[in-house]
């Protein structure tokens, strides 16, 4: 059964999308393990009229467009024009690379450029998403940077795409931050957070020790849109990651949750 809200990260891929030839070819293949959609992010540099070509061919649509992080910040008209293009409502502010996180007047600086980038998204008629890593979870006076970044910018400038795996990296909890983060949450990375000689490892979904029956089903109170699969590295090839982790979305009793 195809879950239609259930997307693929392209930059999972990214090692086969190093030519337009091969990004045609490995959206073909994501198809047909069962996903209906990509978040672009990683591949090799292609027009986006060809891009939304290849797309259309597939059948797939683009949920999200990740990265362009300076161009997110100080150029937001280039962006929103290839969003427009590729037919999607989310930009994502993929690495707040430039800014010391750990020094006061960056992270400062980081809230005041989001909130300003986000009401250009939001005049658009788009949604700008920040995503983090597990460097958000270091202290910023009594809370950590992102509760200090999602609690400054106003929620109708800027949501969050939280990644499981980075959560659970930093200390939080994937469910208590899907919980606090309700009506600000159209797109959660599923990353299984696992343990290998004592060093924590990027997972397939189902392979690690995330309590994905808790996880999705509080995503979805919280008006999660968007599930999209994440694995920075993949044990051999990144395709077979990705169909392991379809396969264990698509399976009892972890389907119904999706698709409620």
């Amino acid at each position: 059964m195809i879950i239609q809200n259930l997307a693929a990260q392209l930059y999972t891929v990214r090692s086969l999308c190093q030519t337009p030839a091969e990004t045609a070819s490995t959206l073909k293949k994501i198809h047909a393990i069962g996903f209906t959609s990509v978040e672009v992010a990683g591949i090799c540099p292609i027009e986006s009229s060809e891009l939304k070509m290849m797309i259309d061919d597939t059948g797939l649509s683009i949920c999200a467009l990740h990265g362009a992080a300076d161009e997110i910040l100080h150029a937001q008209e280039k962006v929103i024009e290839r969003m427009n293009v590729l037919q999607c409502e989310y930009a994502v502010y993929s690495y707040p690379a430039g800014f010391d996180l750990g020094k006061t007047e960056d992270v400062r600086r980081l809230v005041q450029e989001l909130a300003t980038a986000g009401a250009a998204f939001r005049a658009a008629g788009k949604t700008l998403c920040y995503h983090h890593h597990s460097l958000e979870f270091g202290r910023y006076e009594l809370s950590t940077v992102l509760e200090y970044i999602m609690g400054t910018v106003d929620s109708a400038d800027l949501s969050i795409e939280l990644d499981t795996y980075w959560v659970q990296h930093g200390g939080g909890s994937p469910v208590d931050w899907c919980t606090q983060m309700k009506n600000r949450l159209p797109i959660l990375h599923l990353k299984d957070y696992g343990c290998i000689a004592g060093t924590p490892t990027m997972m397939e979904v189902g392979r690690g020790n995330l309590d994905w029956e808790k996880i999705i089903p509080a995503a979805s109170a919280s008006g999660c849109q968007w599930f999209v699969v994440e694995q920075d590295t993949c044990p051999g090839c990144p395709l077979d990651s990705l169909k392991i982790s379809y396969e264990y979305l698509s399976s009892d009793p972890i389907r119904p949750l999706l698709m409620s």
